[in-house]
C-alpha cells in the first residue's frame, strides 16, 4: 500500500503525533511525507517527500494570534499550483492531520482522504464547545481540511469516531516524579511577558520553554529552555504542575502523567477555546490571558490537592489499526455528495 501522509507543521503537537504514528504507518506500506507550515520549533525525524509553507499560524508575543503575519503569508498563486501539482492521486490511502493544500488537492482531483487527528473531532457537535461559539472559528475547524472520512482524536470519546489521544512512547513508559519545577510552555507569549508574571512568584521554580533562548539561561527562579523534545519530556515528567495553551497533546499528556493542570487558551484561536471548555468540564483550569490577576488564581491552585487524570482505553497500534481497517478508499461516485459545494468544476 502507498500512503499519503500530510502532516500540519504550525506549532509542535501535530509534528510530535507524527513522529509517534508513523512506524505504526509503515507496517502497513511505503509513507511518503508531506509537510506543510512555517511556524514550528521540533524538527520531524524522518525523511519528508513533499514540503510547503502551507497556510501557516503565527502569533504576537501577548497571548495572540499575529493576523498581519498570517495574512502576509498568503499566497493564492503558490497555493494553487502546489494544489495542482501534488499527486495525491498516485496513493492508495491520503491521511491528512488537519492540512489544507492536501485537502484541496484531494477535492480537485476527486480523491478520497481521511482527516485523521484531534480537529477533525470537531466535525462533531457532541464536542464541547465555549459558552459563546464562534461562527468563523466553526467554519474553519469544518471547512480547513475537508475530507471524505474522519477519525478523530479528543480527551474523551464524545462520539462514535472519536478515539483517545495518540501519547507519545516517552511518556507512556515513563514513571513520574516530581521534583518540584513548574513546566511552562506558552508558545504565543515572549520571554518577557513571561518573566514579569512569573519572577514574582519567588517560592516556585519554573522551566520555561522558549522560542527565542538558544541554550539554557538562568533569570532568578527562572529557568528558560529552548524547545526541544528530550528536554520537554523530561520536564514534563518531573514537574509538579503545568502550565500551557490550551492545546491538545501537551495538556492530554500532562492529564496521562497526572501532573496538575493550568491553561490559557491563544486568544483568537477558537479551537484552544473548544478545548478549555472540554478541560473546564474535566476539573482544569482555564485563565483568560497571562496578566496582573496570575498570582491570585497561581498560588490557590497550587495548594489544591485534586488532580484531573485521562485514562486511556486504547493503545497507539490500536489507533493505527482503526483508521487502516475503517477508512479504506471509497468509490468516486460518493466525492460529489460529500463535497457538493465544490470550488474545482
Amino acid at each position: 500500500m502507498k500512503i499519503f501522509y500530510a502532516v500540519q507543521a504550525t506549532g509542535n503537537g501535530h509534528i510530535s503525533r507524527a513522529m509517534e504514528l508513523l512506524p505504526y504507518f509503515q507496517r502497513y506500506g511505503e509513507v511518503d511525507i508531506f509537510l506543510s507550515g512555517a511556524n514550528n520549533s521540533l524538527q520531524l525525524d524522518a525523511a519528508v517527500k513533499y514540503r510547503s509553507r502551507g497556510l501557516s499560524l503565527f502569533y504576537t508575543n501577548s497571548g495572540g494570534l499575529n493576523y498581519w503575519e498570517i495574512a502576509r503569508q498568503v499566497a493564492p498563486m503558490r497555493v494553487w499550483k502546489e494544489v495542482r501539482d501534488l499527486p495525491v492521486e498516485r496513493y492508495d490511502l491520503v491521511i491528512n492531520d488537519f492540512e489544507s493544500i492536501t485537502s484541496l488537492a484531494c477535492l480537485f482531483k476527486k480523491v478520497p482522504s481521511v482527516n485523521f487527528g484531534h480537529q477533525a473531532s470537531f466535525i462533531s457537535p457532541k464536542v464541547p464547545r465555549p459558552e459563546h461559539k464562534d461562527r468563523m472559528g466553526e467554519w474553519i475547524l469544518r471547512n480547513y481540511a475537508r475530507a471524505t472520512q474522519y477519525v478523530g482524536l479528543h480527551f474523551k470519546q464524545y462520539d462514535d469516531f472519536i478515539l483517545p489521544p495518540v501519547i507519545k512512547r516517552e511518556i507512556l513508559q515513563a514513571e513520574p516524579q516530581d521534583i518540584g519545577h513548574i513546566t511552562v510552555y506558552l508558545s504565543s507569549y515572549s520571554d518577557a511577558q513571561v518573566r514579569k508574571y512569573l519572577q514574582p512568584l519567588q517560592e516556585f521554580r519554573f522551566q520555561v520553554f522558549s522560542r527565542e533562548v538558544k541554550k539554557p539561561t538562568s533569570d532568578g527562579n527562572i529557568l528558560f529552555l529552548p524547545v526541544s523534545k528530550l528536554a520537554f519530556n523530561k520536564s514534563l515528567i518531573t514537574c509538579t504542575a503545568i502550565l500551557t495553551g490550551a492545546g491538545f497533546e501537551t495538556p492530554a499528556e500532562a492529564l496521562y502523567l497526572g501532573k496538575k493542570l493550568m491553561v490559557i487558551p491563544i486568544r483568537g484561536q477558537y479551537e484552544q477555546f473548544c478545548n478549555a471548555a472540554a478541560l473546564q468540564k474535566m476539573g482544569v483550569p482555564v485563565l483568560k490571558a497571562l496578566d496582573a490577576n496570575f498570582a491570585a488564581f497561581f498560588r490557590p491552585w497550587m495548594e489544591r490537592k485534586r488532580k484531573p487524570c485521562l485514562h486511556l482505553d486504547y493503545s497507539t497500534e490500536a489507533i493505527v489499526s482503526y483508521l487502516m481497517h475503517h477508512c479504506h478508499r471509497e468509490k468516486q461516485g460518493s466525492l460529489d455528495m460529500l463535497y457538493p459545494d465544490a470550488i474545482f468544476n
